[in-house]
């Protein structure tokens, strides 16, 4: 019988640890602290049907959205779980309307923020599809030993230690890069530990997976309306019509296109001109994992990772996946703004032959 080697995402953690000179292991412990979060709101995504988690909460949080009880059960046990390490001096969540300090000496001295979505897809909990959590990890920028403050959140993605996702499906995954690469590690509920099984994850250049709510098509830009097009239309050479596959859970739509090669499009429409994805929480973090997999996110017109934030619950348009295709929709969406370019016309007769 041949003998497999595992390696838990603890010993993972603790290899790359003792690479980095002067490491005293204090982001380790936080990164081991996600973990632990992540295995206990597994637990009871796993067992929602069983007991009294499912439903409304029976309160909206800061976006105006109805919030589930899963979703206030992820949020107060990852808060509470990254509080208990000592390593963050602040936290802020998409269900909180403001950043929570930790105002004791443990939170004075953290050196780090960390900003999360604590459960994706929340929408999706009562029909049991898979759904996630989205975290993202910064080094404060006031002086240690003082309490935090708004400017410690508000840096572009750029400046990002660490970004992943925790994705609960049919099997639990823990997917996360700190700028070298992105790794994923599975839950093995056998012993209650997250193992190394997707190694250096690239994603392809191309893809033929399109993710987007096609419900709300009229209401989006022409140039992504126009994308739309090209993507179904056939065209053997391109390998096209595209397939169409969106869960409503960014979490398990990247997740797919990031293994399978494909683009997640959440564009602005006419009710939500500014987009509906918040900056901090959501797009910056998965910009980080798709450009460190070598995949682009954009908001049409700029790299996401470049852009300043102005405040805790910005919203943003968001595409992101497969480079050249990200490359593509960039391109549809400024042909299509100025109609009279060479490239509008060359992809209208494109489009047009097909």
């Amino acid at each position: 019988m041949t003998k497999f080697e595992v390696t838990t995402l603890s010993e993972y953690i603790l290899n790359k640890q003792m690479t980095i000179p002067q490491s005293r292991g204090g982001f380790s412990h936080l990164l081991h602290h996600v973990s632990t979060a992540a295995r206990m709101v597994n637990r009871e995504v796993n067992k929602a049907g069983l007991v009294d988690i499912l439903g409304e909460a029976g309160n909206t949080n800061v976006q105006g959205e109805d919030q589930k009880k899963l979703d206030v059960f992820a949020n107060d046990h990852f808060i509470d779980a990254i509080r208990g390490c000592g390593e963050v001096c602040a936290i802020a969540s998409e269900e909180n309307e403001s950043f929570i300090f930790f105002d004791d000496e443990k939170g004075r001295n953290g050196k780090y923020v960390f900003l999360m979505d604590p459960l994706d897809g929340s929408s999706n909990i009562d029909v049991n599809v898979s759904i996630g959590t989205i975290f993202s990890i910064y080094r404060r920028v006031t002086p240690v030993g003082e309490k935090a403050s708004m400017e410690d959140f508000l840096q572009p993605g750029t400046a990002q230690l660490a970004a992943g996702y925790i994705l609960y499906g049919s099997s639990t995954m823990l997917v996360y890069t700190t700028g070298n690469g992105v790794n994923g590690f599975t839950l093995d509920p056998s012993i209650g530990e997250f193992c190394l099984s997707h190694r250096h994850i690239q994603t392809p250049e191309d893809g033929r997976i399109y993710s987007i709510n096609e419900g709300n098509y009229k209401k989006f830009p022409k140039g992504v309306k126009k994308y739309i097009k090209y993507c179904q239309e056939r065209d053997d050479a391109t390998q096209r019509p595209y397939t169409s596959r969106y869960i409503g859970s960014l979490v398990a739509d990247f997740h797919r296109n990031l293994l399978k090669g494909g683009i997640f499009i959440y564009p602005e429409t006419e009710t939500a001109p500014l987009g509906k994805l918040r900056l901090l929480y959501e797009c910056n973090p998965i910009a980080f994992l798709a450009e460190q997999a070598g995949g682009r996110a954009s908001n049409g017109e700029k790299r996401i990772m470049e852009i300043q934030p102005t405040s805790l619950h910005q919203r943003v348009p968001f595409y992101t996946g497969s480079k050249n295709m990200v490359a593509m929709i960039e391109d549809y969406l400024t042909d299509f703004a100025h109609k009279n370019s060479k490239r509008f016309k060359a992809a209208q007769e494109s489009v047009s032959h097909n």
